[in-house]
């Protein structure tokens, strides 16, 4: 198993650096933005926002690989175009949705998929890994909402292994469902919408130390 720990401090000390970052996004179709958004800014569109504009940090790439449909293997197959080619600082993954329609017998391939994907950007980038838990989904989708948490418990697992920085969006859903304000954040059973995406933007530059009440990215309105 090839290792590169991460953690917000070392995420914080590269923005804080004169030096230009490539931060990678990849994932399926909710990291891609795809259709559920109505024309509003996705999670990753708010992340670059926040750091190539209110951070002034211009010089910075924002790049987002995520594709609709994808599973962790369809990245891994592809991962020389999809990730590597850019030779990032940062990539962040956000799979499990579409893999967990594989049920139970789909979780050892995606485990051991998810730790090939990782083993190669390591070896062959200088990139820091960030992994990410799926947004909740509705029991809508019955599929789905029966088999993810078992996914979810694998990313949770592969971080916690791999001293890799996690953004648990899950259980800021977990919460939001208690709390019966998760509905108000999706376009359908599975997919994010605006409010959504903001959740998500919010989690994510919360964790990696981005996050200030003031900015208007990180004001935007979350029912």
């Amino acid at each position: 198993m090839n290792n590169r720990p991460s953690s917000a401090a070392q995420l914080q000390e590269l923005w804080q650096s004169p030096e230009p970052v490539k931060w990678l996004f990849t994932g399926d179709s909710i990291s891609q933005g795809a259709l559920h958004t109505m024309g509003h800014r996705d999670y990753v569109e708010h992340f670059d926002e926040r750091v190539r504009w209110e951070l002034r940090r211009t010089q910075d790439c924002v790049i987002k690989t995520a594709s609709n449909g994808w599973r962790i293997t369809d990245a891994e197959a592809n991962l020389h175009n999809n990730v590597l080619q850019y030779q990032p600082g940062v990539v962040f993954l956000n799979f499990g949705v579409n893999d967990c329609t594989a049920g139970e017998e789909g979780l050892e391939k995606f485990r051991l998929t998810y730790s090939s994907a990782l083993d190669r950007i390591v070896s062959e980038t200088p990139a820091l890994l960030v992994l990410q838990t799926p947004n909740g989904i509705l029991p809508l989708d019955e599929i789905r909402y029966r088999h993810l948490p078992t996914y979810i418990k694998i990313v949770e697992e592969i971080a916690a292994e791999r001293n890799i920085l996690l953004i648990d969006h899950a259980a800021v859903w977990a919460e939001a469902a208690i709390k019966q304000t998760m509905i108000y954040w999706l376009s359908d059973a599975v997919h994010p919408n605006e409010y959504g995406h903001r959740v998500m933007a919010h989690t994510v530059l919360q964790t990696i130390g981005l996050y200030d009440p003031l900015s208007n990215v990180c004001r935007y309105f979350v029912p």
